[in-house]
Protein backbone atom coordinates (compact mmCIF):
# COMPACT_ATOMS: atom_id res chain seq x y z
CA UNK A 1 0.00 0.00 0.00
CA UNK A 2 1.06 3.65 -0.86
CA UNK A 3 2.02 6.20 1.86
CA UNK A 4 -0.57 8.01 1.02
CA UNK A 5 -3.34 5.59 0.73
CA UNK A 6 -1.74 4.24 3.99
CA UNK A 7 -2.36 8.10 5.72
CA UNK A 8 -6.04 7.91 4.53
CA UNK A 9 -6.70 4.43 5.74
CA UNK A 10 -5.34 5.47 9.23
CA UNK A 11 -7.88 8.05 10.62
CA UNK A 12 -10.85 5.64 9.21
CA UNK A 13 -9.27 2.65 11.36
CA UNK A 14 -9.29 5.03 14.38
CA UNK A 15 -12.74 5.84 13.85
CA UNK A 16 -13.36 2.54 13.93
CA UNK A 17 -11.91 1.74 17.26
CA UNK A 18 -13.33 4.52 19.00
CA UNK A 19 -16.68 3.24 19.39
CA UNK A 20 -15.34 -0.39 20.54
CA UNK A 21 -13.48 1.05 23.10
CA UNK A 22 -16.91 2.53 24.93
CA UNK A 23 -18.64 -0.75 24.85
CA UNK A 24 -16.41 -3.72 25.37
CA UNK A 25 -13.34 -3.82 28.02
CA UNK A 26 -11.40 -6.26 25.34
CA UNK A 27 -10.58 -5.19 21.95
CA UNK A 28 -9.25 -8.12 19.07
CA UNK A 29 -6.46 -6.96 17.78
CA UNK A 30 -6.39 -9.49 15.37
CA UNK A 31 -10.01 -9.27 13.90
CA UNK A 32 -8.66 -5.47 13.53
CA UNK A 33 -5.45 -6.73 12.10
CA UNK A 34 -7.74 -8.44 9.00
CA UNK A 35 -9.11 -5.35 7.94
CA UNK A 36 -8.04 -4.33 4.72
CA UNK A 37 -8.66 -1.45 1.84
CA UNK A 38 -11.10 -3.70 0.11
CA UNK A 39 -13.31 -3.33 3.00
CA UNK A 40 -13.07 0.69 2.99
CA UNK A 41 -14.67 3.00 0.62
CA UNK A 42 -13.06 5.87 0.25
CA UNK A 43 -12.79 8.78 -2.22
CA UNK A 44 -12.82 12.40 -2.16
CA UNK A 45 -16.33 12.80 -0.95
CA UNK A 46 -15.66 10.99 2.30
CA UNK A 47 -13.65 14.17 3.39
CA UNK A 48 -15.85 17.15 2.20
CA UNK A 49 -17.60 18.86 4.73
CA UNK A 50 -21.52 18.70 4.90
CA UNK A 51 -23.72 21.77 5.55
CA UNK A 52 -26.69 21.82 7.26
CA UNK A 53 -28.37 24.87 5.74
CA UNK A 54 -31.70 25.09 4.70
CA UNK A 55 -32.52 24.14 1.21
CA UNK A 56 -35.61 25.39 -0.66
CA UNK A 57 -37.37 22.84 -2.84
CA UNK A 58 -36.95 23.58 -6.57
CA UNK A 59 -41.29 23.38 -6.59
CA UNK A 60 -41.73 25.66 -3.86
CA UNK A 61 -42.88 23.21 -1.20
CA UNK A 62 -40.40 25.06 1.86
CA UNK A 63 -37.60 24.72 3.43
CA UNK A 64 -36.01 21.48 4.09
CA UNK A 65 -32.97 20.20 6.43
CA UNK A 66 -30.27 18.70 4.34
CA UNK A 67 -26.97 17.51 5.29
CA UNK A 68 -26.25 16.89 1.59
CA UNK A 69 -26.57 20.80 0.21
CA UNK A 70 -22.88 22.08 -0.79
CA UNK A 71 -24.51 25.02 -2.21
CA UNK A 72 -24.71 26.51 -5.54
CA UNK A 73 -27.30 27.37 -7.70
CA UNK A 74 -30.52 25.71 -7.57
CA UNK A 75 -31.44 23.47 -10.43
CA UNK A 76 -34.37 25.65 -11.62
CA UNK A 77 -31.96 28.44 -12.17
CA UNK A 78 -30.57 29.39 -15.38
CA UNK A 79 -27.62 32.23 -16.56
CA UNK A 80 -27.95 33.73 -20.03
CA UNK A 81 -24.87 36.26 -21.24
CA UNK A 82 -24.98 38.15 -24.66
CA UNK A 83 -21.86 40.18 -25.99
CA UNK A 84 -21.97 42.42 -28.75
CA UNK A 85 -18.79 44.45 -30.36
CA UNK A 86 -19.58 47.38 -32.62
CA UNK A 87 -17.03 48.85 -34.92
CA UNK A 88 -18.42 52.13 -36.55
CA UNK A 89 -17.55 55.59 -38.00
CA UNK A 90 -19.73 58.06 -38.83
CA UNK A 91 -19.55 60.97 -41.84
CA UNK A 92 -21.44 63.83 -39.99
CA UNK A 93 -21.40 66.43 -42.51
CA UNK A 94 -22.07 69.97 -40.29
CA UNK A 95 -22.98 68.44 -37.18
CA UNK A 96 -19.69 69.23 -35.93
CA UNK A 97 -19.68 65.74 -34.73
CA UNK A 98 -17.42 64.07 -37.06
CA UNK A 99 -15.74 61.47 -35.72
CA UNK A 100 -13.05 58.57 -36.87
CA UNK A 101 -13.51 55.06 -36.77
CA UNK A 102 -15.04 54.06 -33.17
CA UNK A 103 -15.32 50.84 -30.49
CA UNK A 104 -18.00 50.35 -28.68
CA UNK A 105 -19.08 46.84 -26.85
CA UNK A 106 -21.76 46.22 -24.27
CA UNK A 107 -22.47 42.81 -22.10
CA UNK A 108 -25.54 41.83 -20.98
CA UNK A 109 -26.22 39.12 -18.21
CA UNK A 110 -29.71 37.33 -17.06
CA UNK A 111 -30.63 35.98 -14.00
CA UNK A 112 -33.89 33.65 -13.95
CA UNK A 113 -35.39 30.72 -11.51
CA UNK A 114 -38.75 29.36 -10.52
CA UNK A 115 -40.17 28.42 -7.34
CA UNK A 116 -43.05 26.86 -8.58
CA UNK A 117 -42.67 25.83 -12.08
CA UNK A 118 -44.66 28.38 -13.30
CA UNK A 119 -43.36 31.93 -11.99
CA UNK A 120 -40.44 33.61 -13.11
CA UNK A 121 -37.85 35.74 -10.94
CA UNK A 122 -35.65 37.25 -13.08
CA UNK A 123 -32.41 39.95 -12.87
CA UNK A 124 -31.00 41.43 -15.61
CA UNK A 125 -27.44 42.96 -15.71
CA UNK A 126 -25.67 44.99 -18.06
CA UNK A 127 -22.06 47.20 -18.79
CA UNK A 128 -20.99 48.52 -21.65
CA UNK A 129 -18.60 51.71 -22.95
CA UNK A 130 -21.22 53.04 -25.70
CA UNK A 131 -19.96 56.98 -26.15
CA UNK A 132 -19.93 57.16 -29.76
CA UNK A 133 -22.58 58.48 -32.39
CA UNK A 134 -22.98 55.18 -33.93
CA UNK A 135 -23.42 53.93 -30.43
CA UNK A 136 -24.63 56.26 -28.49
CA UNK A 137 -28.52 57.49 -28.16
CA UNK A 138 -28.61 58.79 -31.55
CA UNK A 139 -27.26 55.36 -33.01
CA UNK A 140 -27.49 51.88 -31.87
CA UNK A 141 -28.00 52.80 -28.19
CA UNK A 142 -25.90 50.47 -27.17
CA UNK A 143 -25.40 50.28 -22.75
CA UNK A 144 -22.90 53.37 -21.50
CA UNK A 145 -22.45 52.56 -17.73
CA UNK A 146 -18.82 53.56 -17.81
CA UNK A 147 -17.44 49.49 -17.42
CA UNK A 148 -19.38 49.38 -14.31
CA UNK A 149 -21.94 46.41 -14.03
CA UNK A 150 -25.26 48.21 -13.24
CA UNK A 151 -28.68 46.30 -12.52
CA UNK A 152 -30.85 46.91 -15.44
CA UNK A 153 -34.17 44.73 -14.27
CA UNK A 154 -35.79 42.94 -11.37
CA UNK A 155 -38.48 41.28 -12.11
CA UNK A 156 -40.80 38.69 -10.65
CA UNK A 157 -43.82 37.21 -13.02
CA UNK A 158 -46.54 34.86 -12.01
CA UNK A 159 -49.83 34.04 -13.04
CA UNK A 160 -52.92 34.62 -11.21
CA UNK A 161 -56.08 32.85 -12.55
CA UNK A 162 -55.35 32.97 -16.59
CA UNK A 163 -53.30 35.98 -16.65
CA UNK A 164 -49.67 37.21 -15.98
CA UNK A 165 -48.94 39.65 -13.34
CA UNK A 166 -45.44 41.59 -13.27
CA UNK A 167 -43.95 43.38 -10.81
CA UNK A 168 -40.35 44.62 -10.54
CA UNK A 169 -38.04 47.77 -10.64
CA UNK A 170 -36.66 49.60 -13.13
CA UNK A 171 -38.58 47.83 -15.90
CA UNK A 172 -41.26 48.82 -18.55
CA UNK A 173 -45.02 48.54 -18.49
CA UNK A 174 -44.71 46.91 -21.94
CA UNK A 175 -42.38 44.27 -21.19
CA UNK A 176 -46.04 42.60 -20.98
CA UNK A 177 -47.42 43.79 -23.90
CA UNK A 178 -47.98 41.42 -27.20
CA UNK A 179 -46.91 44.04 -29.88
CA UNK A 180 -47.27 43.42 -33.48
CA UNK A 181 -43.76 44.80 -34.81
CA UNK A 182 -41.65 42.05 -36.55
CA UNK A 183 -39.06 44.08 -37.67
CA UNK A 184 -35.67 42.86 -36.85
CA UNK A 185 -33.86 46.88 -36.23
CA UNK A 186 -30.63 47.99 -36.47
CA UNK A 187 -31.04 51.27 -34.50
CA UNK A 188 -32.77 51.52 -31.35
CA UNK A 189 -35.09 53.90 -32.66
CA UNK A 190 -36.59 51.43 -35.05
CA UNK A 191 -37.10 48.52 -32.21
CA UNK A 192 -40.87 49.61 -31.70
CA UNK A 193 -41.98 50.71 -35.50
CA UNK A 194 -41.44 54.07 -34.41
CA UNK A 195 -44.40 53.44 -31.41
CA UNK A 196 -41.73 53.61 -28.49
CA UNK A 197 -43.52 55.81 -26.13
CA UNK A 198 -47.07 53.40 -26.34
CA UNK A 199 -46.27 50.16 -27.63
CA UNK A 200 -43.53 50.38 -26.25
CA UNK A 201 -44.07 52.99 -23.28
CA UNK A 202 -40.95 52.20 -20.43
CA UNK A 203 -41.09 53.13 -16.73
CA UNK A 204 -40.32 55.46 -14.07
CA UNK A 205 -38.93 52.60 -11.57
CA UNK A 206 -41.67 50.41 -9.40
CA UNK A 207 -43.85 48.73 -12.05
CA UNK A 208 -46.59 46.56 -11.47
CA UNK A 209 -48.24 44.96 -14.93
CA UNK A 210 -50.86 42.58 -16.50
CA UNK A 211 -51.45 40.53 -19.25
CA UNK A 212 -53.92 37.96 -20.33
CA UNK A 213 -54.44 36.25 -23.75
CA UNK A 214 -57.41 34.75 -25.32
CA UNK A 215 -57.18 31.69 -27.18
CA UNK A 216 -58.29 33.19 -30.18
CA UNK A 217 -54.99 35.20 -30.47
CA UNK A 218 -56.66 38.14 -29.14
CA UNK A 219 -54.56 39.97 -25.57
CA UNK A 220 -55.09 42.77 -23.58
CA UNK A 221 -52.32 44.18 -21.08
CA UNK A 222 -52.00 47.26 -18.90
CA UNK A 223 -49.89 49.10 -15.81
CA UNK A 224 -48.41 51.49 -14.20
CA UNK A 225 -45.18 52.84 -12.89
CA UNK A 226 -43.99 55.29 -10.38
CA UNK A 227 -41.20 56.72 -8.85
CA UNK A 228 -40.48 54.21 -6.05
CA UNK A 229 -39.51 56.87 -3.36
CA UNK A 230 -43.34 58.30 -3.90
CA UNK A 231 -45.38 55.75 -5.74
CA UNK A 232 -48.62 57.01 -7.01
CA UNK A 233 -48.48 60.65 -5.31
CA UNK A 234 -47.84 64.30 -6.35
CA UNK A 235 -44.22 64.19 -5.84
CA UNK A 236 -43.53 61.28 -8.26
CA UNK A 237 -43.84 60.91 -11.95
CA UNK A 238 -46.19 58.11 -12.43
CA UNK A 239 -47.01 56.69 -16.35
CA UNK A 240 -49.69 54.50 -17.44
CA UNK A 241 -49.94 52.11 -20.08
CA UNK A 242 -52.67 49.95 -21.88
CA UNK A 243 -52.28 47.84 -24.78
CA UNK A 244 -54.49 45.70 -26.83
CA UNK A 245 -53.81 43.19 -29.61
CA UNK A 246 -54.35 40.41 -32.43
CA UNK A 247 -52.09 37.76 -33.45
CA UNK A 248 -53.19 35.53 -36.70
CA UNK A 249 -51.04 33.49 -38.96
CA UNK A 250 -49.72 35.62 -41.14
CA UNK A 251 -50.58 39.16 -39.80
CA UNK A 252 -51.39 41.07 -36.32
CA UNK A 253 -52.06 44.07 -35.01
CA UNK A 254 -51.59 45.99 -32.00
CA UNK A 255 -52.82 49.24 -30.29
CA UNK A 256 -51.37 51.22 -27.15
CA UNK A 257 -52.38 54.35 -24.83
CA UNK A 258 -50.07 55.94 -22.56
CA UNK A 259 -49.99 58.42 -20.06
CA UNK A 260 -47.01 59.93 -18.21
CA UNK A 261 -47.65 63.48 -16.28
CA UNK A 262 -50.30 63.91 -18.42
CA UNK A 263 -48.30 63.46 -21.81
CA UNK A 264 -50.88 61.47 -23.43
CA UNK A 265 -50.44 58.89 -26.51
CA UNK A 266 -51.82 56.90 -28.98
CA UNK A 267 -49.89 54.20 -30.86
CA UNK A 268 -50.71 51.66 -33.33
CA UNK A 269 -48.54 49.34 -34.75
CA UNK A 270 -48.78 46.27 -36.81
CA UNK A 271 -47.13 43.21 -39.30
CA UNK A 272 -48.04 41.01 -42.35
CA UNK A 273 -45.99 38.28 -43.96
CA UNK A 274 -45.95 38.02 -47.42
CA UNK A 275 -44.14 35.09 -49.46
CA UNK A 276 -40.83 36.87 -49.83
CA UNK A 277 -41.13 39.60 -46.88
CA UNK A 278 -42.72 40.89 -43.47
CA UNK A 279 -44.01 44.44 -43.90
CA UNK A 280 -44.23 46.03 -40.35
CA UNK A 281 -45.59 49.55 -39.83
CA UNK A 282 -46.32 51.69 -36.96
CA UNK A 283 -48.03 55.46 -36.34
CA UNK A 284 -47.86 57.37 -33.11
CA UNK A 285 -49.55 60.22 -31.95
CA UNK A 286 -48.34 62.36 -28.65
CA UNK A 287 -49.89 65.26 -26.87
CA UNK A 288 -48.41 66.95 -24.31
CA UNK A 289 -50.46 70.48 -25.30
CA UNK A 290 -49.68 70.33 -28.88
CA UNK A 291 -50.02 67.39 -30.98
CA UNK A 292 -47.03 65.70 -32.31
CA UNK A 293 -47.36 62.72 -35.04
CA UNK A 294 -44.48 60.49 -36.17
CA UNK A 295 -44.59 57.41 -38.62
CA UNK A 296 -42.20 54.14 -39.53
CA UNK A 297 -42.24 51.45 -42.64
CA UNK A 298 -40.05 48.69 -43.02
CA UNK A 299 -39.27 45.74 -45.23
CA UNK A 300 -37.77 42.17 -43.51
CA UNK A 301 -37.21 39.66 -45.61
CA UNK A 302 -36.01 35.99 -43.99
CA UNK A 303 -34.35 34.36 -46.67
CA UNK A 304 -31.26 35.85 -48.41
CA UNK A 305 -28.10 34.14 -49.12
CA UNK A 306 -27.68 32.33 -45.76
CA UNK A 307 -28.87 35.53 -43.61
CA UNK A 308 -31.90 37.83 -43.06
CA UNK A 309 -31.98 41.19 -44.75
CA UNK A 310 -34.22 44.20 -43.32
CA UNK A 311 -34.46 48.23 -44.35
CA UNK A 312 -37.03 50.80 -43.18
CA UNK A 313 -37.21 54.30 -42.66
CA UNK A 314 -39.72 56.87 -40.91
CA UNK A 315 -39.42 60.42 -38.91
CA UNK A 316 -36.87 60.44 -35.87
CA UNK A 317 -39.56 61.52 -33.87
CA UNK A 318 -43.09 63.18 -33.17
CA UNK A 319 -43.25 66.11 -35.26
CA UNK A 320 -46.00 68.93 -34.73
CA UNK A 321 -47.89 70.67 -37.73
CA UNK A 322 -45.79 73.24 -39.17
CA UNK A 323 -42.67 71.96 -37.72
CA UNK A 324 -39.81 70.71 -39.68
CA UNK A 325 -40.55 66.93 -40.38
CA UNK A 326 -37.38 65.26 -40.58
CA UNK A 327 -36.36 61.11 -41.43
CA UNK A 328 -33.60 58.23 -40.85
CA UNK A 329 -32.99 55.80 -43.43
CA UNK A 330 -31.60 52.27 -42.16
CA UNK A 331 -30.66 48.82 -43.66
CA UNK A 332 -28.84 46.25 -42.29
CA UNK A 333 -28.04 42.39 -43.10
CA UNK A 334 -27.77 39.64 -40.28
CA UNK A 335 -25.11 36.55 -40.68
CA UNK A 336 -25.42 34.11 -38.36
CA UNK A 337 -21.85 32.61 -38.58
CA UNK A 338 -23.05 29.70 -35.95
CA UNK A 339 -25.74 29.24 -32.83
CA UNK A 340 -23.99 31.54 -30.91
CA UNK A 341 -22.16 33.88 -33.13
CA UNK A 342 -24.18 36.56 -35.30
CA UNK A 343 -22.61 39.69 -37.60
CA UNK A 344 -24.46 42.29 -38.53
CA UNK A 345 -23.59 45.33 -40.83
CA UNK A 346 -25.19 48.15 -41.57
CA UNK A 347 -26.04 51.46 -42.46
CA UNK A 348 -27.77 54.41 -41.40
CA UNK A 349 -28.57 57.78 -42.36
CA UNK A 350 -30.09 60.61 -40.48
CA UNK A 351 -31.39 63.83 -40.78
CA UNK A 352 -31.05 66.83 -38.59
CA UNK A 353 -31.92 70.77 -38.49
CA UNK A 354 -28.04 71.17 -38.45
CA UNK A 355 -26.99 68.27 -41.29
CA UNK A 356 -27.33 64.90 -42.09
CA UNK A 357 -25.51 62.00 -40.71
CA UNK A 358 -24.43 58.84 -41.77
CA UNK A 359 -23.40 55.85 -40.56
CA UNK A 360 -21.78 52.85 -41.27
CA UNK A 361 -20.70 50.12 -38.95
CA UNK A 362 -20.71 46.16 -38.17
CA UNK A 363 -21.95 44.73 -35.30
CA UNK A 364 -20.85 41.17 -33.82
CA UNK A 365 -22.95 39.32 -30.97
CA UNK A 366 -22.50 36.35 -28.94
CA UNK A 367 -25.00 34.42 -27.08
CA UNK A 368 -23.85 31.91 -24.64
Amino acid sequence: MKLFQQLLVAPATLGLLVPLSVGASEINLDAVSNYSEDNLEIDVNSFKQKSSNNVLLSGGEGLVESDEFTGGFSETTTASFGVDFLVGAVDAGTTGVSEATTFDYQMGIGLETSFTGEDSLSATIDIGNASSVIGGSDGLNFDSTSDVLTLDGLTYTFPLGGATVMVGDNTDISAVYTGACAYSAFTDYMGNCGTGNTVGVGGNGATAAMSYAFDSGFSIAGGVSSTPTSILTEEGSDTFGLEAAYTGDSFGIAVAYSDAEGTTGWGINGMYAFDFATLSAGVESVDSGTTAEGFFVGLSFPEVGAGSFDIGMGTTGNFADGDTEYYMYEASYSYPINDSMTITPGVTYKEFSTGDVTGVAVKTSFSF
